[in-house]
């Protein structure tokens, strides 16, 4: 299983690497500021298997 994974920044499109803790279930969102430029993005984590994506909006 993946223990972290990427999206990119809807903002400034930098790649970001994010933990995933399959704990908290396979369809996952959260609010996180990008590292780089500090906008706010929705992140979405899907968990199906061993199969894991994740992808951002903007907030």
């Amino acid at each position: 299983m993946h223990d972290e994974a990427t999206y990119l920044c809807d903002a400034c499109g930098e790649e970001i690497v994010v933990p995933i803790d399959v704990s908290e279930g396979s369809d996952q969102e959260y609010v996180e500021d990008c590292p780089v430029c500090c906008n706010p993005n929705v992140i979405h984590v899907s968990v199906n298997g061993d199969d894991v994506r994740v992808w951002a909006e903007p907030e």
